[in-house]
């Protein structure tokens, strides 16, 4: 049975507590992922992987927010400022410790570089503010350490999209060329499978299993470090005024748009 936040009674919630005080939060984004998939691939790759989460540990699974930083350029594309979405991580964070949790598990469906640094920034300064709590945030398949898996629109994004909605990927539509035309960085989604994604996602589930099982606050803010450490070329390369300008020139280089 998964444990749904707002599903819940508060004499449920205040048991669920009890049992076990984790909260499983999925993070999406609205962002152009090709012609072959849809726009809200992100969200919905991690709002079913949290619930996957949720009913493996009894974790409690709150509703998905679609709040990202630097999504793709493109008429398509939906995003905020980074400053108003590290707000809302801030207060969201310091909302579910005052809720109770002792762990929180953010999932982003959204791992672009900027997002994804301001994430572990926010994540290690809640930790940082409210003693004993863990916050951990990646991608579905981010703990299983390699970077070839988080790929964009490519193999693995789309296997997992098969394995959870195979209805909104039209793979036919798909169109060779430049990541200017396809969004895709990585191997050629005609790859994908139904068979392939479900592997994915489900070695991803033990992933997080694991890291919960075993992994301290000091734990995480290591792997927030490397994480981090891997983005510094880009970083370096790229970032002159902010995240978003860093994304837009990392961009035209990458998609070939002179």
């Amino acid at each position: 049975m998964i444990r749904k936040y707002a599903e819940m009674r508060p004499d449920e919630l205040a048991a669920a507590l009890i049992e076990n005080p984790l909260f499983i939060c999925p993070w999406g984004a609205l962002e152009w992922h090709g012609p072959h998939l849809p726009l809200g691939l992100d969200g919905l790759v991690a709002e079913s992987f949290c619930a996957r989460l949720a009913e493996a540990t009894g974790g409690i699974l709150l509703p998905c927010t679609w709040l990202p930083i630097t999504t793709l350029p493109h008429p398509a594309s939906l995003c905020l400022p980074t400053a108003t979405v590290c707000a809302v991580w801030r207060d969201w964070f310091d909302a579910l410790a005052g809720a109770g949790a002792r762990t929180i598990c953010l999932v982003t469906g959204h791992y672009a570089q900027g997002h994804e640094c301001e994430m572990y920034r926010e994540c290690r300064d809640a930790m940082r503010r409210h003693s004993g709590l863990r916050v951990l945030a990646a991608s579905p398949l981010e703990l299983m350490l390699s970077d070839a898996m988080l790929d964009h629109a490519g193999r693995h994004e789309t296997a997992q999209l098969l394995a959870v909605r195979s209805d909104l990927a039209r793979l036919d539509l798909f169109e060779e060329g430049a990541p200017a035309h396809n969004a895709v960085l990585g191997e050629d989604p005609r790859l994908a499978t139904p068979q392939q994604g479900e592997q994915l996602l489900s070695d991803g589930v033990q992933s997080w299993q694991s890291a919960l099982e075993l992994w301290t606050v000091p734990i995480i803010q290591q792997f927030y470090l490397r994480r981090e450490k891997g983005y510094r070329p880009y970083r370096a390369e790229f970032f002159k005024e902010s995240w978003e300008q860093a994304i837009a020139d990392w961009w035209r280089q990458r998609s070939g748009d002179r």
